[in-house]
């Protein structure tokens, strides 16, 4: 077979399902993408056994049905390396031979056999319904960071979607802290749940685009499908059922703290510095409409100390918080002020954008540390 495209255009579709390839692997042809022309259609796959991702093409001048698979790292240095430019693909099958011709050279690598690349998951038996692409994009970024890396507690290495039939639900936990976002806008066929690993989700995150474009999604109990007109990806789920999140949530925090959100994120960032490394401890004493927050490490002697204006309905409280883990989550809340919600020392803090965004809910939820660990 043989086709002409330019350069730039392979690249740019090659490097949004590179991501998938795992650098690794004991069978050389995942190290591969497979190539398969059909007219003037060109359908790049990639995938590491969990999860496949393609993405579809025009190429001008095709000659030829086929399809081989072609090693990622040679193809993806040669084209970074490249100028714009047309680039005529001329693929023997019999001797799995590429030659690659383009305006300053000829170039010629070896590849594999496609059918030695793994088949897709058939989509049997699946539920299907649609969101936007922008929609879905923005509940993996509100999510995602909060995602466990512990392997001994599989349910927790991924997020859990928890379908209803007026929205859906992603929540993501690692035990210290948890972060549940709410779509009030998608309507979901049935009341259901399941759990998406990281990967995938990083690969949608980083492809989809940010727009109201349609995605078809689509599970049953081991799989998972998105897709819309150029890119598709199917994940296997985490075979895992996803802790009872809700009874972790506090029902009543009376107590309510607002302030600044870029003024609280920078004064910890500052604050932390001086925080135990192990702990990364900061306390917020909380008087009135003034916030303490200060850190020390006995060890060498640092201490540091920050006052912040805040508006306060409660009572006075000192609590401790991870700083590295609260940064994170209020650097990932909307909005000019975030809202925190308290009621003891020893029960976990709720972080919310003040202003809610429509057809949106956001809860983050951080465990507290004990004062003086």
């Amino acid at each position: 077979m043989r086709f002409i495209i330019t350069s730039t255009s392979l690249l740019k579709n090659l490097q949004q399902i590179s991501g998938v390839i795992s650098s690794n692997t004991v069978l050389s042809v995942l190290e591969d993408f497979l190539f398969e022309l059909q007219g003037n259609t060109l359908t790049l796959t990639a995938t590491d056994l969990e999860t496949m991702m393609r993405v579809h093409m025009y190429v001008n001048d095709a000659e030829g049905d086929g399809k081989i698979c072609i090693p990622s790292k040679i193809l993806s240095e040669y084209l970074k390396n490249l100028p714009e430019q047309p680039i005529t693909f001329n693929i023997n099958e019999d001797d799995l031979s590429i030659e690659m011709s383009s305006d300053v050279g000829k170039y010629r690598i070896g590849g594999e056999r496609a059918d030695d690349f793994p088949k897709e998951p058939a989509p049997g038996d699946t539920t299907t319904f649609t969101m936007p692409s922008i929609a879905l994009v923005e509940c993996i970024n509100k999510t995602i960071f909060a995602v466990s890396t512990d392997t001994l507690r599989p349910s927790m290495t991924g997020v859990f979607f928890e379908l209803d039939t007026e929205n859906i639900t992603f929540v993501a936990t690692d035990a210290h802290r948890l972060v549940q976002f709410r779509r009030t806008d998608i309507n979901c066929p049935i009341k259901d749940g399941f759990v998406v690993p990281k990967k995938p989700l990083q690969q949608l995150k980083s492809t989809l685009p940010a727009d109201e474009s349609l995605l078809n999604i689509s599970y049953n109990e081991s799989h998972l499908f998105v897709s819309n007109e150029t890119l598709s990806l199917s994940c296997r789920l985490i075979d895992a059922k996803f802790p009872d999140y809700k009874a972790v949530i506090p029902i009543d925090n009376p107590y309510k703290l607002h302030v600044n959100r870029a003024d609280f994120a920078l004064a910890l960032r500052r604050v932390s510095i001086f925080a135990n490394k192990t702990t990364n401890q900061v306390v917020l004493d909380i008087n009135g409409n003034s916030l303490q927050i200060s850190a020390q490490d006995i060890d060498f002697s640092y201490e540091g100390k920050e006052m912040l204006s805040c508006q306060y309905s409660g009572e006075d409280i000192k609590i401790a918080f991870n700083a590295k883990l609260m940064v994170e989550m209020v650097n990932n809340i909307d909005g000019t002020e975030v809202v925190l919600e308290l009621s003891t020392p020893s029960r976990a803090g709720i972080f919310r954008p003040l202003e809610k965004a429509e057809h949106e809910d956001e809860l983050m939820l951080l465990m507290p540390l004990m004062v003086g660990i």
